[in-house]
């Protein structure tokens, strides 16, 4: 498992393009594991902080419930269209698949619950220049960053 900064250190550009699909709106998709292991998708926020990518959430919601039970999560950046007309001119979608750690934090509200997450996976799908062509890039701990294409 690895954290936000050791993809900022391994792969800058890459990390960059993430955070900027993380936060070209402000709600995300987490999916965490119910009690009898069939999935949950719920709405949620992040923020990058020191090398850090933190989850705040109810202390008593059932996504923070689920994370304490079994910390596997995926979470996806917002979904952004291609401008009209524009199929080359898709930003992509970004995903990081990992664990959330509860941890304590000393700034934000006191009732919140704060997990970071320990980084497994992280991806951008896109389309090359001319839409002809999916472009898969993973960054995984050991392996660094990757790159395959898919027609």
């Amino acid at each position: 498992m690895s954290r936000w900064q050791d993809v900022v250190d391994a792969a800058p550009e890459f990390a960059e393009r993430v955070r900027s699909l993380f936060q070209a709106r402000k709600h995300k998709t987490l999916a965490t594991l119910r009690s009898d292991g069939s999935p949950r998708i719920s709405g949620t926020e992040t923020e990058f902080v020191d090398g850090e990518i933190w989850l705040g959430m109810m202390p008593d919601s059932l996504k923070a419930r689920d994370l304490r039970r079994d910390a596997r999560l995926a979470l996806h950046s917002p979904s952004v269209d291609a401008p009209p007309g524009n199929d080359a001119g898709w930003a992509g979608e970004a995903k990081i698949a990992g664990r959330g750690v509860v941890r304590e934090r000393t700034e934000g509200p006191d009732d919140a619950a704060w997990f970071r997450i320990d980084i497994s996976e992280v991806v951008v799908t896109s389309l090359d220049p001319t839409a002809d062509h999916l472009v898969i890039e993973s960054w995984h701990p050991g392996r660094g960053l990757e790159t395959r294409t898919r027609k």
